[in-house]
């Protein structure tokens, strides 16, 4: 009988993923650590950030914010909402809405 190797607690495979219900980010929670003990323990950090945006402090003013995935599509999400060309594009499509020129979902054939 073969023995199987025991995967560590860390790894990806490992652990069972939680279904949450996500927040929208701006209302997720906020939570407040010193850059010193980001720093002693960022493992955890990363795993808070997927929840809770981290507001990193040096010398007790704000320095950074630590914001985690809960998966890719949340990566992705985070990427496309922050992505100049794209907001852009959303802006013009709206103005061209607004002034009548373009096409609304609810006018597409299904």
């Amino acid at each position: 009988m073969a023995s199987r190797a025991k995967l560590s607690k860390s790894s990806r495979s490992s652990r069972k993923q939680k279904q949450r219900a996500r927040l929208p980010r701006a209302e997720r929670p906020l939570r407040r650590a010193a850059l010193a003990e980001v720093k002693d323990d960022l493992s955890r950090f990363l795993r808070l950030a997927e929840s809770e945006d981290i507001l990193i402090t040096r010398y007790g003013k704000p320095a950074g914010v630590l914001i985690g995935f809960e998966s890719e599509d949340d990566w992705f999400d985070y990427r496309l909402e922050h992505h100049p060309e794209f907001l852009w594009r959303v802006a013009e499509a709206r103005e061209r809405l607004r002034t009548g020129v373009g096409v609304r979902l609810e006018d597409l054939p299904s």
